[in-house]
């Protein structure tokens, strides 16, 4: 077990945890799943006594079904020192060509807990999936790449990062892959690499793709091989959306609250 007291007096402690507990995917077990790990963050919350706190995870956690269990989330942060809030992000309301939505809980200590706003959306859409990839897709000359572009017109579902339950990497369950191919792209794999010149029919998408489609820059690197790489990926949260709530929990941490003296 990760012992996080040699980290004590860090600024940030963040993470997600694992989705399955409150996934409307699931059975939706909560905190009876093995697999739900808000007990650890709450162990580390209280070894390493962070500033901050920020955590990810599905939709589902905001079900009706789980409305104890939030309350004794925040409950067990408020004994800690923290005061807990949360939210629902969607990833292409912040410049993200995926709708991916997701839950943030950021926690922050009492002192600087009035210091914290959530970040506002982009004015601006998302830029589509053609948009986003045509680049890529013509990296070996594929002659369809504009044409498939032009009907890749909308932003990504969800992508999603598999587990050891599967095979191998792909674009998700049936419904999934289905709207996968509204936009042009087969969703039943994932490509070593971009479509040759003469390629005809639905290209797949690789790596570095889908990586884009979660709003990675190219520089990021990924280990492993395809399948591995891949669920790094596609387990990810979206790092624009990341950023942007980091930079209001960077903002509530440096400020420095002013108290106006009064004269007697």
């Amino acid at each position: 077990m990760f012992d996080g007291t040699g980290y004590k007096g860090i600024d940030l402690l963040a993470g997600g945890l694992p989705c399955p507990p409150f996934s409307v995917a699931g059975k939706q077990l909560g905190d009876k799943d093995e697999r739900n790990l808000f007990p650890a963050a709450i162990r580390l919350v209280d070894e390493t006594r962070p500033k901050a706190v920020m955590i990810e995870n599905v939709r589902g956690f905001l079900s009706a079904v789980f409305e104890d269990y939030r309350g004794f989330i925040r409950g067990e942060l408020k004994k800690l020192g923290y005061e807990a809030h949360w939210r629902l992000f969607n990833a292409s309301d912040y410049g993200v060509p995926q709708l991916r939505p997701r839950v943030l809980i950021v926690a922050l200590r009492d002192d600087i807990k009035d210091n914290f706003e959530w970040p506002s959306p982009s004015p601006f859409d998302a830029p589509t999936v053609g948009e986003t990839l045509v680049d890529l897709m013509s990296a070996n000359g594929w002659k369809g790449a504009k044409a498939w572009a032009k009907r890749a017109n909308d932003v990504a579902p969800t992508l999603v990062g598999g587990s050891k339950k599967h095979g191998g990497p792909d674009l998700g369950p049936t419904r999934a892959r289905a709207a996968w191919a509204t936009l042009g792209v087969n969703g039943k794999s994932i490509a070593e690499e971009a479509p040759e010149r003469d390629f005809v029919g639905m290209p797949r998408l690789t790596v570095r793709m889908a990586a884009r489609i979660q709003g990675f820059d190219d520089a990021w690197q990924f280990h492993g091989k395809k399948t591995a790489a891949y669920r790094q990926v596609g387990n990810a949260f979206p790092p624009p959306v990341a950023r942007a709530v980091a930079d209001k929990v960077r903002a509530a941490i440096e400020t420095r609250t002013v108290y106006q003296a009064l004269a007697v």
